[in-house]
């Protein structure tokens, strides 16, 4: 079984690696580099700065906690850039390492179908080669967005990719867009003391986060200092002596240095030549595939961003494995409804399930517990009482439908709430989990407990919790 497999993001080398552990024979064509944009240029490397700036808030604080340094505090953005370079290095070199173990054929270049089973390399200054597969999965994964009025030009108006390339921090930033991205990138920079300029034209940033967690992030950045335009788009740009003014839709004009358009991504397709297979897209632009990840065309299958569901590496890294069981002839359905997430601004988010504005708009007969990290003791200890843990479960039978946490560690802590959801958990029996003490765990115990009106540190005359009619 010879299974090809274009694109070595983290949907790609996961599905190489998987199907060399099931004895397939695996090529991988990948026309960037190894670990695709989550490591070369997003998750990894976003998440590496964020380390740095984090610390660097840590040690502003550092007389809060009775510690005094001598000396004035200040971050070498080279140094932090050439830490994070590192760091994505070390681990591209790891996922070639890991393909030369398992036997993993690479081949750099754009792949382009023929037909349904074959394949053409194109190489700059080099032969094009030809691959017929038994299988194909395509892991092409997905690019910024733009907008006319706003083209990336890789020195004032940037994308993502090229803001983790710069070399020196600018004085201010203007970003456009207001999601997970933009969020990120405003939490990192403003805690390296950058002005921040945020706008977005919903009424919130995080419009797709429930909203009560969204207002928690939204409350502290504007304690950081953090600009906010909101229901407000850019309706011109001028660029003059190296700042770029931007007139936004109210009339307000805003100046910056830099601008970072962060509008979302799109499924990256191009040049694939699908029609050639027969594949069929959605009108976005997204693989169609069935609940096996297959495409239209048979034997071909398509993986994370491209099929444009849930465009998060992990989600990716989990449909690669499912692909590959499928072709190995061992069936299993994908099933997305259960996909944690971790939001890296200050305060933390982490997610899973759904929200109480999506319950409410299917009219869901719902509970929902709330604990706020205020009440908790390991928050005190840590110097970090901004946060929220919320629980929403089926009125009925009790099992937990979505889980919301914002504040220290919420990324990390969210995963207790998808275990418990994945073996079909109830609120009652999450409450009944013995948590140990003081730890951050606690607050989704109380949270647990408060759908039952049962949390311990909760003051009687609260909200009662809630029930959806």
């Amino acid at each position: 079984m010879h299974v090809v497999i274009i694109g070595a993001g983290p949907g790609g080398y996961v599905a190489a690696i998987r199907a060399a552990q099931r004895g397939a024979n695996v090529t991988v064509v990948e026309k960037g580099a190894l670990g695709g944009v989550c490591l070369q240029w997003g998750c990894i490397p976003s998440k590496a700065l964020l380390a740095c700036a984090n610390l660097f808030t840590v040690f502003q604080r550092a007389e809060e906690f009775g510690i005094h340094a001598q000396g004035q505090l200040s971050a070498n953005f080279q140094k932090i850039i050439s830490r994070k370079d590192a760091i994505v290095n070390n681990l591209s070199g790891g996922i070639l390492s890991l393909f030369k173990s398992w036997g993993v054929s690479l081949y750099e270049g754009e792949a382009r179908f023929l037909d349904h089973r074959t394949i053409r390399i194109y190489r700059d200054g080099d032969k094009d080669t030809v691959l017929t597969a038994d299988a194909i999965i395509i892991a092409t994964g997905s690019r910024a967005s733009s907008i006319p009025i706003l083209v990336p030009d890789g020195k004032t108006i940037l994308t993502s990719k090229e803001v983790l390339e710069l070399k020196e921090l600018p004085k201010e930033i203007l970003i456009v867009g207001g999601g997970i991205e933009g969020c990120e990138f405003a939490t990192l920079f403003s805690s390296l003391g950058i002005k921040v300029i945020l706008v977005e034209l919903a009424s919130r940033i995080l419009s797709s986060e429930d909203k009560e967690i969204a207002i928690q992030v939204q409350s502290q950045f504007k304690k950081q200092g953090i600009d906010l335009y909101f229901e407000k788009n850019i309706v011109d740009v001028e660029k003059l002596n190296g700042k770029v003014s931007a007139t936004l839709s109210g009339g307000e004009v805003v100046q910056a240095d830099k601008v970072l358009v962060s509008i979302g991504r799109h499924v990256d397709t191009d040049g694939l030549g699908l029609e050639n297979a027969g594949i069929n897209l959605e009108k976005s632009g997204a693989i169609i595939v069935n609940e096996y990840l297959e495409t239209t065309s048979s034997g071909i299958y398509a993986i994370g961003d491209v099929i444009g569901k849930s465009m998060l590496a992990h989600a990716a890294s989990h449909h690669g494995k499912i692909a590959v069981e499928n072709i190995m002839g061992n069936p299993v359905k994908t099933e997305d409804s259960i996909i944690p997430a971790g939001i890296f601004t200050v305060p933390e988010i982490g997610r899973v399930g759904i929200t109480e504005e999506q319950a409410r708009f299917q009219s869901m007969q719902i509970r929902i517990g709330k604990f706020r990290a205020m009440a908790l003791g390991k928050a005190h200890t840590d110097g970090h009482c901004a946060g929220l843990f919320k629980v929403i479960a089926d009125a009925e039978t009790d099992r937990i439908l979505g889980v919301h946490i914002v504040g220290e560690h919420a990324a990390d802590l969210i995963h207790e709430a998808a275990i418990a959801m994945q073996l079909g958990g109830t609120a009652k029996a999450l409450a009944n989990t013995i948590h140990a003490h003081p730890t951050w765990s606690e607050g989704l115990m109380e949270a647990a407990e408060d759908v039952h009106g049962d949390a311990i540190h909760l003051p009687r005359k609260r909200r009662p919790a809630s029930t959806m009619q």
